[in-house]
Formats: structure tokens, sequence, C-alpha cells
């Protein structure tokens, strides 16, 4: 029955002490009821009341956590059935909205994601990771299996592709339906909160990528949400004229409207407050600052800005340590930089400068056409002062699909495997893993998965048993990346230096490391060539010692025989410096050294 009690803060279904409160923003709404398994689905028995600024609300005993329901909105001879836009469950997505309260038992969970310097970034898509049958999607249990693994590579932080309700069970989920809810094909909300829970307690923080730049555009209840539109467009949660067109449909966010906009500031905070993730990757960032991402000399809309200023702004004051990604993918300061110096505030941003350049010249067939001067401008790039306020990678869910393989299969079509694919792949691995910036990478690469990401087919894990070798590699360079090993502080600082770029040779290489820090010197073969006896100026007092070399034949059988060993110092010039160190280097190798 309904209860003349006080109603409580919040939107959606509200449930405290036994009592529901039900509220939604519906402006132009004539009546709205709420209907459920709780009232036998009666369509006027349980009606709101209108508050301020087009908010209606209720109480009710009668509904409790499991019920399921939909607001019944009159505009008037329209009668519209629509699930709660603040709905943390849906039956499915087309189906019907649940009473949910999100109180789990975190066991204590007091997590904090380690160091933005210390970071190793595992990008993985929920349904592929570990699918175990074609008949059904992967789940967050499934990535609960694997955790134990991603551990052991030394990764401390997965990227979840987005996990919100979206239409069907098969997606890469940047259709998102309902915002607030969670996959119920993965495992719905209590799936997400045992994996973040379970992946804590191994020391692995979960960031989620978000998608606010576009709903859907299929089974969108959000679309003429009260029944109102103009132009034909999507009613009070979108822009209804030119700017609600995206590449993904009709239906960007007018974050001009101050209620549209603290949806996705509660959203963004739900996240954070309710599942314990660590961070937040906002998807196509650039198609919430420009009218039409940027390509040309478009419009800017600046209602969009100040959302995403809002949401990092609100973050860092509650919660310090959160990372904020964007992918903007225009390369611009502004949007690292800090909001009082007029940026936007995300605490890091995908880098184009890093991770098209690197390609490219992993993938040219031709050593004598590839670019040593590119990827040293790659490695030097930075944004808004500080190093790691960029994601570095040469693999990603985009990069890998969309008419583009994997770095391996793009190298040698149809043979992914060769010895010539699988080092000049790791090359680009050690430029990541080594660069200035946060490393990612993304599911499978680090046993050189060839197949381009599409979202129904799952991870190729016998390739994993059969390149174990490659994983071990993989491995030990990212535990020199987060200080699981020592002696490699440099890493994680802000300074880089390029002692050697050869374009004859084709060698590249450089240290990681300031004053007082542990230095690491980098030195890549990007030909086929071994060389003997190969000369990098050092500075004087410097051993370096072998610490990685990524075609020693016990990663891999198809590797070299060369016997690669530490620097033999030499007192003669090389590179402007007093002193030379010799070395063997083959063909595609990455050798990595530490005093």
């Amino acid at each position: 029955m309904e209860i003349a009690i006080q109603k409580s803060p919040g939107m959606g279904a509200v449930l405290n002490e036994g009592v529901t409160t039900f509220r939604v923003w519906a402006p132009n709404a004539d009546k709205v009821f709420v209907t459920g398994t709780f009232n036998d689905w009666n369509n006027e028995s349980l009606e709101m009341q209108l508050e301020e600024n087009g908010y209606w609300a209720t109480t009710t005993d009668d509904a409790n956590e499991g019920d399921e329901y939909k607001f019944i909105i009159h505009n008037g001879e329209q009668v519209l059935h629509r699930n709660d836009p603040y709905a943390f469950e849906l039956t499915n997505s087309n189906g019907n909205s649940i009473i949910k309260t999100l109180d789990f038992d975190w066991e204590g969970d007091d997590f904090i994601i380690p160091s933005w310097n210390s970071l190793v970034i595992y990008e993985l898509h929920v349904g592929t990771f570990n699918r175990k049958s074609p008949d059904a999607v992967g789940t967050f249990d499934d990535v609960i299996e694997k955790l134990e693994y991603i551990k052991g590579l030394g990764i401390n932080c997965i990227e979840l592709l987005p996990v919100a309700e979206f239409a069907g069970g098969i997606s890469w989920g940047y259709n998102p339906a309902h915002p607030f809810a969670i996959e119920q094909d993965y495992g719905g909300p209590d799936g997400l909160a045992r994996l973040v829970k379970a992946a804590h307690k191994l020391g692995i923080a979960i960031i989620m990528d978000v998608v606010y730049n576009h709903f859907g555009p299929s089974d969108v209840d959000l679309w003429q949400f009260d029944g109102w539109s103009e132009n034909d467009k999507g009613g009070i949660y979108f822009y209804n004229d030119h700017r609600s067109s995206t590449p993904w449909g009709d239906t960007r966010p007018d974050y001009g409207r101050d209620e549209v906009r603290q949806y996705l500031r509660d959203n963004a905070l739900m996240w954070i407050e309710k599942y314990h993730c660590d961070g937040l990757r906002l998807d196509a960032t650039a198609y919430i600052r420009y009218e039409d991402g940027g390509l040309g000399d478009d419009a800017v809309i600046e209602e969009g800005n100040q959302m995403m200023r809002e949401i990092n702004q609100e973050l860092k004051e509650k919660y310090p340590h959160i990372l904020t990604i964007a992918e903007d993918l225009k390369g611009q300061e502004i949007v690292t930089n800090a909001i009082e110096d007029g940026g936007i505030g995300y605490g890091s941003q995908w880098d184009m400068n890093f991770v098209h350049p690197v390609r490219e010249v992993l993938t040219s067939v031709s050593d004598d056409s590839r670019d040593l001067q590119a990827v040293a401008d790659a490695l030097a790039c930075t944004y808004s002062g500080d190093v790691f306020r960029r994601i570095v990678y040469t693999e990603s869910h985009d990069e890998v699909a969309n008419g583009k393989a994997r770095v391996p299969e793009e190298i040698q079509p149809g043979d992914a495997e060769s010895q010539f694919a699988k080092k000049r792949a790791l090359l680009g691995i050690v430029l990541t893993l080594t660069a200035p910036g946060i490393p990612m990478l993304f599911q499978g690469q680090e046993f050189i998965e060839d197949e381009y990401f599409q979202d129904t087919e799952g991870l190729d894990w016998d390739k994993q048993y059969r390149l174990k070798g490659i994983s071990r590699l993989v491995g030990d360079i990212i535990k020199l990346r987060t200080g699981f090993y020592d002696g490699t502080d440099g890493l994680r600082g802000q300074h880089l230096t390029i002692v050697h770029l050869n374009v004859e040779t084709k060698i590249l290489a450089y240290i990681r490391g300031g004053e007082n820090e542990q230095p690491v010197l980098v030195i890549l073969n990007f030909s086929n060539a071994d060389y003997g006896d190969y000369g990098i100026g050092i500075d004087e007092g410097t051993n370096w010692q072998l610490r990685i070399n990524s075609v020693w034949k016990g990663y891999d059988n198809d590797f070299s025989d060369t016997d690669v060993e530490n620097l033999r110092i030499e007192e003669a010039e090389t590179d402007d410096r007093p002193w030379t160190g010799k070395l063997d280097i083959p063909g595609y190798a990455a050798l990595i050294y530490s005093l």
C-alpha cells in the first residue's frame, strides 16, 4: 500500500528500512504511476506525486528487493511503459527493471589503485576473454578464474570494456541501453561485485569503460522518455536538433540540461561508490567535445566539456586516487590539463601519437622503410607536463578490429606465428612497457593472439599454452616495469634520453631514468640483420647488465642462437660519449639492461 512517510532522497527505486521510494524525472508528464510484481502489475494503484522541476516520487512498503517494476507515464493521450533510467538491474535490455540495493559485502575492501607510474593496464572484454562455450558468452566469474593468471603476468590493473546493459547478449558494450544496470548475460550486479572484490584481493585494480557520447541506439527507454520531443528526436535526455547526431546513432545526450549532466555524474559516481572501481575510461570523448568529433572545423559542445569537468572535479575532490582516462585521440593537452588551468581535468588519455607511428614502423614490409625518428618522437611525446598523462599501447579493441588486425597478423598475414611476426610484435610490446606513459596491453597480446577482435569469438587459450614462453617473456618485462623485480625504477620516472639512433642499421637505444633513479637501457634492432660487436655510447662508470633478451631461445624455439651478454666496455667515443659499450644484437631483438 502507499504510505504517508517522508520520501528517501535519490533517484530510481531507493529501499530504506522496508520502504521503497520511487523517483523519476518526467517534466512533460501529466501523471505517473509505478507498476510491478508487488502490485500485480496494476497500472493505476500506485500514483506518484509531482515534486519540483519535473520530478515525481512516491513511497510504498509493498515493494521489496528483487521485485520487478516499470513507470507508467501519461502525456496527453500517450500512455508509456518505461524502465527506470536509474535501475541497477533489469531482467534483460528490453525487459523490466528490478529493485536492487547494491548493498554488497565488501569484506572490508579498502584497496587503493597502485601509483599511476607503476600501472600496467590489461584491457579485456568480459564476453570473450574466457568464453567457454559457443552457446554462452563469458561472464564475470569466468574472468575471476583467470585472475591468478593475470596476476602471474604482473598485471596490476584491468580495464573492462563496457558492461552496462546492452541490447542482446553479444556486443562490444559500446551500445549502452541502460547505463546504470549491469549486463545480465555477464552475471549482473552481483557478478561484477564479485569480480572487483576478487581482483582487489590479488592487488589488481579495475577501471570501467563508460559511454557518455551516445546511448543505444536500440532498447533505449530513455528515447522520448516522457512523450515529449522536437523534430522527431529523442526527447528530454537527448539533443533535439542537429547536435543529436553521432556515428553510432541519433542519441547524443543533451549536456545542456542540468538533469542530464546530473544523470551522467550520478552514473560515474556509481561505478566508484557502489562497485569500488578504481577508475573510469570515457569512450570517444571527442564526440562529447565536438559536434562531429573534431574531424574538421567542428562546433565545440561547450556544455559537454562542462559535464566532463564536473565529473572529473568531483571525483578528484572525493576520491583523489581515482584514475580517469579519456579516449580522445586528438593529442590535445586540454584533455589532461588541470581544470583550474582551463583544461578538462582527466588523469590520462589514450595517445594517438604513440600507437599509430609505432604500429606503422612495426608493420612496414621493408626494414629500409622503418622510420626510427618516428619511434623516437612517439617515445618522447608527453601531455600536460607529465609523462603519465598518456596511455601507450599498440593493441586495443579498436586497433585490432574495424578492418585492422592484431600486430603479428598485420606483420605477416596468415602466418602470425612466424618468427618474424613474433619478434616484431614483441618489439612493440617492449616499446609499450618501457616507454614513458602508462602501458596497456589488450587481451591475448601476451601470447601473440592473431585473430581480429570480434565479440562472437573467445580468446584462443590453446595458443597461450603453445606459446607460454612468449607469455613468460611479457611477464618478465611487466615485472621490471612495475618494480616487482628491483633495480629498474627509472622505468617509473619522468625521464627519457635517446642515446643512439642509426637510420642505416635501424638500431635505437634509450635510457629511462634521471638523477637518483636506477636507470634502464633499452636497445632495439628494427632490422632482421644480426650485428656483432656493435657500439653504443655510454657514460663513464656505467656497467650495464643484461636483464631481458626478447629473442632468447629460452622464450621460443624459433628465436636466436646468438649469445647476448653484458655490454663490453671500451674507452672510445661513440654517440658523443667518451665510452663505448659493445654488444652482439640479433635481428629484431629488444635488449633491456640495468646497472
